[in-house]
């Protein structure tokens, strides 16, 4: 008997029976067709998400959706209207923020990191040539502090005590030659605009970003706010309500409604944010949608050119890589359920 054949052909057998079943789950997702955006949410709160909100902006009308719990200990349902915690897509403010200071002069975009925060010369590597350009689009190389084993979540330490985390480690990349996410590029920014501005950053985001949009449903932290009016957040099979988790670093640190966020980012696109100096400062440093995550909350929002929609979408959960990889297919249901309802009016 040829059992080095048998062992080729079972071996083969094994990897056709593997390929077959994810371009099953493949077809499957192709070939899906959603059902409203309640059925989805519906969906979504059964397989493991609390609770969610949705807020689509299309057309000038505005829709509201929840689903699930806002507190699953209380059995509180979830509010279209709740706050939540932004996390990461609080940097679209800071990057509208520091526009604004650029195209008034008051900070230059090839300003380099030495020249604004002299005392890190000798301890970021390559701080000489990192611009503000490059720490707003993510392309300075410098690494994340997020991965240092001394790293805190919920501290309120000065934002350079946070940055020696980092000092004295070897870039990620020499600047601008690639593209690498990194929320320290945030936290020095948040001290480059205080010191620049000789106050909180916090201060002129609400003066010059959030009074003039009317966003009286944004705040820049978590002690501004009434907490009882913020959704309660939730690791994947932990019981604790994260909530009180304090994270007060720059570009992370925000909390909102999803209307509010909406409008935000409606505003940033057709605008009624920037002159047209400051759009086209604005257009080339950073993207007009953003994600945010943090222990016990994710979020997405983002505009849809081909459709004219602004679709946000919070979840009161989060869990490891592949948690978000849900997070984006329930999105993109969302978002196909919208499509199609733009392509049935039209058709009308």
């Amino acid at each position: 008997m040829n059992y080095p054949a048998l062992r080729s052909l079972a071996h083969l057998l094994l990897s056709v029976t593997l390929a077959a079943a994810f371009l099953s789950g493949c077809i499957t997702e192709l070939f899906y067709i959603p059902g409203s955006i309640e059925e989805e949410m519906q969906k979504a709160v059964e397989g493991k998400f609390d609770g969610m909100i949705v807020y689509v902006n299309q057309s000038g009308k505005s829709s509201f959706y929840s689903a699930g719990f806002n507190n699953r200990e209380k059995q509180i349902p979830a509010d279209p209207h709740d706050l939540f915690k932004i996390a990461s897509i609080s940097k679209l403010y800071m990057a509208a923020a520091t526009t604004k200071l650029v195209a008034a002069g008051e900070l230059d975009l090839e300003q380099t990191l030495v020249e604004l925060i002299p005392e890190v010369g000798n301890r970021i590597a390559y701080a000489d040539q990192i611009t503000l350009r490059m720490m707003l689009s993510h392309r300075s190389g410098i690494p994340e502090f997020i991965y240092e084993a001394e790293y805190e979540s919920g501290t309120t330490e000065s934002y350079m005590a946070t940055a020696e985390l980092i000092y004295n480690k070897a870039a990620d990349f020499k600047p601008n030659k690639k593209y690498a996410y990194s929320n320290t590029n945030y936290l020095l920014l948040g001290e480059i605009l205080d010191r620049t501005l000789g106050y909180s950053h916090h201060e002129f985001i609400r003066n010059k970003l959030l009074i003039p949009l009317g966003l009286d449903e944004t705040y820049s932290l978590y002690s501004e706010v009434d907490s009882n009016k913020v959704m309660s957040g939730y690791l994947m099979d932990w019981e604790p309500d994260l909530k009180s988790w304090d994270h007060t670093r720059p570009g992370g640190s925000m909390i909102a409604t999803a209307e509010d966020v909406g409008t935000f980012l409606r505003a940033l696109i057709d605008g009624s944010l920037f002159n047209d100096k400051e759009q086209a400062i604005y257009s080339s440093v950073y993207a007009y949608e953003h994600t945010g995550w943090l222990p016990g909350y994710t979020s997405i929002a983002r505009y849809h050119s081909d459709i004219d929609a602004v679709v946000v979408q919070f979840v009161n959960t989060s869990g490891k890589e592949n948690f978000w990889l849900k997070l984006e297919r329930v999105y993109n249901r969302i978002v196909s359920v919208v499509e199609r309802n733009q392509l049935n009016i039209n058709s009308d």
